[in-house]
């Protein structure tokens, strides 16, 4: 679902056949004749500018009809091995990996950045050319339902097996930086996976419920398949949770109901909206058990998770009818139906009524994974673009030698470097707590950071490819580019796995359930020089918020300071000294400074404010946590000794833009009652007494 490689840059003009040897011959020629990789004009590059300029004056003079065929005016941008070229990527390894641990896994990503180039890369273009198609009943009028995948889809999942894509994280040969190596896997094999990352972010899903469970014996064939590293054994999962009623709201839309049988397995029966990956081997699902009348009790607390494969032992669907296909804006590669469950046998997993709670590790997997393809598809519009602006002549000189230009691609870094940054924290920390090395303070800080990142990441990665798509011109909106298949599969990972306004009321759960501790370690984590005069939050403020409905805190008493962040402050005291003495860095972290200070402001005036203020407030609060946080990691990555003249510029430029936007909007008064009704006035023309939509 995530973004796809490029196929080969081709021209729009047609070709005779005896003009295309002619063609391309010309075409390899420039190719090669424009194999620079510098950041400087260099007088051979300027001779190659010259060159190209007598070229196309050349052109001109040609009868027209052999201008349109037997000349490519532009190169195609080539990129080679993304682990070695992807310089924050190797600097991040080298600052954190301990050295043993280093040295193998940057064999192993340099190799994989190798076979990605040479055999993944073209098998994800096939899989974008040759979608999945829907056979539903065969020639003799029998129902089949079968979904019929290319030989390309199916070869990428036994090269996530033979790379350990889900294993890797599970077998722990690494301990906690295992999460660290296969998110950096992940993150290399987005944009030529053909869309596989998606079933794998689903498979890692199940494979992490299951583990969350202990294992239990009828699931441990399950969890061995869904960790294999065996191609012929190795299983791939979805996650049906969506059904007609909707898809976030899941305590409310999920009709789905199971009956158990006599022998303790269940049977059920309902209609599944969105599927992805349908083709998958197993599934987990959310249905409502129902009594010996046949009533099942509503609400989330109705909820139970089950497990069920797709497909019995003779390879016929498990009482399963598939309606169609859906025909999705992108993610076109990966099959996404529509199911109904006709007594689908299932066994239940989770503790009756406890399904949602069940899910809760599925869908943190899964939102990590949507970080990852956000960051990959930045990464890849980047990288490419940096690469076409070596090549491209426009007004006499080389794209990179235009200072615009370079001021647009320099600024989508910047916000990709950011993005990549919170990333690897998520995977960091995510290691610690499956390897039982997490401090109560890394749990808290993991369960606030994946959904403000999920949220952050999708809408910058919206962003960034779409600028990034001009960077090509004309070129960017051809089809056979490539270019415009990246664009559409990003815009899936703002909808995915939760909208940006659903992770940002999942947020202020996150305040709710730790009883404001996680904002609470947040501001311990990224607090700046104290000494200064910004004071750490109380808990209790944190907890006086008021919050919508749904997210109120509960009536415990919360007493104590921050005397158990203590330690986390002297490490992070330590860090912070080493910034502030790079004199570089010290615009930066006055800024940093100022906007944890203007955080801190909004909480407490929230405080005295009505429910409906943080609710209003949820989106820009989850905004200035993400853009705070990334902050501090761009600054500490930046107080290394060996730290690049990039990295610190990269860190003084994020903190220049708006790092709070919250506290500015809660300033002009934006989350005020008033304002709401207002909203409405500008939406409807005058504030609706009931809605018509």
């Amino acid at each position: 679902m995530f973004a796809r490689c490029l196929p080969l840059w081709r021209s729009s003009a047609t070709c005779k056949p005896w003009q295309l040897g002619l063609s391309l011959h010309h075409g390899w020629e420039r190719c090669q004749a424009w194999s620079c990789r510098g950041v400087n004009t260099t007088a051979e590059q300027g001779q190659q500018v010259s060159m190209q300029q007598n070229q196309v004056l050349e052109d001109l003079e040609m009868p027209v009809a052999r201008r349109e065929t037997e000349n490519l005016f532009q190169e195609r941008p080539e990129t080679g091995n993304q682990y070695l070229e992807d310089a924050l990527l190797r600097s991040y390894l080298k600052a954190h990996l301990p050295p043993k641990v280093l040295e193998e896994v940057s064999q192993d990503l340099e190799r994989f950045g190798n076979r990605l180039l040479t055999e993944v890369k073209p098998l994800g273009w096939e899989c974008e050319l040759n979608p999945p198609v829907f056979r539903q009943y065969d020639a003799w009028g029998q129902r089949v339902d079968h979904i019929i995948t290319c030989s390309a889809w199916k070869r990428m999942k036994e090269i996530s097996a033979e790379e350990g894509l889900i294993a890797e994280a599970y077998e722990r040969r690494y301990s906690n930086w295992s999460r660290v190596h296969q998110a950096v896997k992940l993150y290399l094999f987005s944009t030529t996976s053909g869309g596989f990352n998606c079933p794998l972010a689903m498979t890692d899903g199940a494979a992490k419920v299951i583990e969350s469970l202990g294992t239990p014996a009828s699931l441990k064939n399950a969890f061995d398949h869904l960790t294999s590293r065996d191609p012929k054994k190795f299983w791939t999962s979805g996650q049906w949770m969506t059904e007609r009623r909707g898809g976030s709201d899941v305590a409310n839309g999920t009709e789905t109901v199971a009956r158990k049988q006599p022998d303790g397995t269940y049977r059920l029966y309902g209609f599944k909206w969105f599927t992805s990956a349908a083709d998958s081997d197993v599934t987990l699902t959310l249905a409502r058990i129902a009594d010996a009348e046949g009533h099942v009790k509503q609400g989330s607390s109705g909820l139970s998770l089950f497990f069920l494969k797709v497909r019995d032992e003779d390879k016929k669907l498990n009482n399963i009818r598939v309606q169609r296909l859906k025909d999705k804006l992108g993610t076109r590669q990966m099959a996404t139906a529509e199911l109904w469950l006709d007594g689908a046998e299932a066994e239940l997993i989770s503790a009756e009524g406890r399904g949602v709670a069940s899910i809760s590790n599925m869908l943190n997997i899964s939102r990590i994974h949507n970080v990852i393809g956000a960051v990959a598809s930045m990464r890849r519009m980047i990288s490419l673009s940096r690469e076409y602006a070596l090549k491209r002549v426009v007004f006499g000189k080389l794209l990179k030698d235009h200072p615009l230009h370079m001021q647009t691609i320099a600024r989508m870094e910047v916000q990709t470097r950011g993005a990549f940054l919170l990333l690897m924290e998520i995977a960091r920390l995510l290691g610690l707590a499956e390897t039982n090395m997490a401090s109560e303070q890394d749990q808290l800080l993991l369960r606030l950071l994946v959904p403000v990142a999920k949220l952050y990441t999708g809408k910058q990665a919206s962003a960034t490819v779409i600028e990034a798509m001009e960077c090509f011109g004309g070129q960017g909106y051809m089809e056979d580019t490539g270019l415009p298949v990246i664009v559409r599969d990003t815009l899936v990972l703002s909808i995915w796995e939760g909208t940006t306004n659903i992770l940002s009321l999942d947020v202020l759960r996150s305040l709710t359930k730790s009883q404001g501790q996680v904002i609470a370690v947040f501001f311990s984590t990224v607090q700046m020089e104290r000494a200064k005069g910004i004071p750490l939050l109380p808990l209790q403020i944190c907890s006086s918020l008021p919050l919508p409905t749904g997210c109120s805190f509960k009536s415990a008493q919360i007493t104590g300071s921050h005397g158990e962040f203590k330690e986390a402050q002297k490490f992070l005291k330590k860090k912070i000294e080493l910034a502030s003495s790079t004199a570089e860095l010290e615009p930066a972290v006055k800024q940093m400074q100022a906007a944890i200070n203007r955080l801190t402001q909004f909480i407490q005036g929230a405080g005295s404010k009505e429910a409906v203020t943080m609710e209003l407030a949820a989106r820009d609060f989850s905004y200035s946590l993400a853009r705070i946080y990334a902050g501090a990691l761009l600054i500490e990555h930046a107080s290394r000794p060996d730290a690049s003249a990039a990295d610190i510029s990269a860190a003084r430029r994020w903190c220049n833009q708006e790092l709070c936007p919250v506290a500015t909007e809660f300033k002009n008064s934006s989350y005020e009652a008033e304002e709401s009704l207002m909203d409405s006035s500008l939406v409807y023309g005058s504030p609706p007494s009931t809605s018509r939509l």
